[in-house]
């Protein structure tokens, strides 16, 4: 099997060579079942070593395209009834040229059309069904075994509420605290934080950081008894809170019988191997209120995002805006679920990890 190598090309060997053979198996050139070369003949064909071709293989397998079958060799399992198309189009006229576009060393497409494909034959009619207020059992059930698996954060399913990302459930959090709070937030911070709870008729109070997170004297300044915070992290000024730092967080949230919504975005992609331990699962006292969503570690085409609420909250969240209707459509939710309780979630943040380091 003829695969020239151009190593001129700032593209390394193991992509040119996985690009190639996807590029074929999309094609049809390799069939579902088919076996693919052995990594010592395609190795000394391309004039490159094995270690290279197995990268390529690793890759294809990653991507849901192959499959390895030990002392045996590697096999298709693409087919194309089984998944939507992929466009192998670099300059697609109905993309923007601006659009950010999911590497597939990150998310493999083929994954996510196979869930897909799955969750609607499984689940029927039920993706047409209206979402339960408060989100589908099956995705908070599917949360709460996972933040218990990963982040230390037990709770139950009723303390989970599921939105159509983080900005939509800044704003519930808002009209359920109350309107004419003062809020604190970083500064520099997320613009639309500031956006969204402004527009809610909120008064923000931007607090100074230094290297460690806010400073104590700016949270002591403050009359404000809700603190925005995103300990991991922070954009734009990419500041990470530190253990010290976030343990006079919640001193200082406790002495002011205050509130604190954390906003944990982007702490899966820790290159330590182990998100840092999050405020919520740290306090005793029900204080805190956790956000995150999945827009980055899944899609930003993928509007959801979910709320973890302290038990002592729920009746005031219930009674105050526990009548809108949740903004995520079932065929999402079912899908997140069976994301989450497969594991391709944590495999896909152990790639993005592993890639980074």
């Amino acid at each position: 099997m003829y695969i020239e190598i151009d190593h001129s090309s700032t593209i390394c060997a193991y992509m040119q060579i996985y690009q190639e053979l996807r590029s074929r198996i999309i094609s049809g050139a390799f069939v579902y079942g088919a076996k693919l070369p052995s990594k010592r003949v395609l190795a000394k064909e391309c004039l490159v070593s094995i270690i290279t071709v197995e990268h390529a293989y690793q890759l294809l397998c990653d991507e849901g395209y192959c499959e390895m079958k030990p002392r045996s060799g590697c096999y298709v399992k693409y087919c194309s009834d089984n998944f939507f198309p992929v466009s192998d189009k670099k300059n697609d006229s109905t993309t923007p040229s601006n659009a950010v576009i999911i590497h597939n060393d990150n998310i493999s497409f083929s994954t996510v059309s196979s869930l897909l494909r799955k969750v609607i034959l499984d689940s029927g009619e039920r993706i047409l069904m209206k979402s339960p207020t408060g989100g589908s059992a099956e995705l908070r059930d599917a949360i709460c075994r996972y933040l218990a698996r990963c982040r230390n954060i037990n709770v139950s399913s009723e303390q989970i509420i599921i939105g159509s990302g983080a900005e939509y459930l800044y704003g519930l959090c808002i009209q359920m605290l109350g309107r004419d709070n003062m809020i604190a937030l970083e500064s520099p911070s997320y613009e639309k934080i500031h956006a969204v709870y402004t527009a809610n008729g909120a008064v923000c109070d931007m607090l100074e950081m230094d290297s460690e997170g806010i400073r104590p004297d700016e949270l002591e300044r403050t009359q404000a008894k809700i603190l925005h915070v995103t300990p991991f992290n922070s954009f734009p000024s990419l500041i990470t809170a530190s253990a010290e730092r976030r343990h006079y967080y919640l001193e200082w949230a406790s002495h002011r019988n205050a509130v604190i919504i954390e906003d944990d975005y982007d702490s899966e992609f820790t290159l330590n191997g182990k998100a840092p331990q999050t405020l919520f699962a740290q306090t005793t006292d029900e204080n805190v209120i956790y956000i995150n969503t999945f827009s980055k570690t899944i899609a930003p085409s993928l509007r959801a995002g979910y709320m973890v609420l302290p038990k002592k909250y729920l009746t005031l969240y219930n009674d105050r805006v526990g009548f809108y209707s949740c903004t995520v459509p079932m065929l999402e939710q079912f899908f997140l679920a069976e994301w989450l309780d497969s594991g391709e979630f944590e495999r896909t943040i152990s790639r993005i990890r592993n890639k980074n380091e």
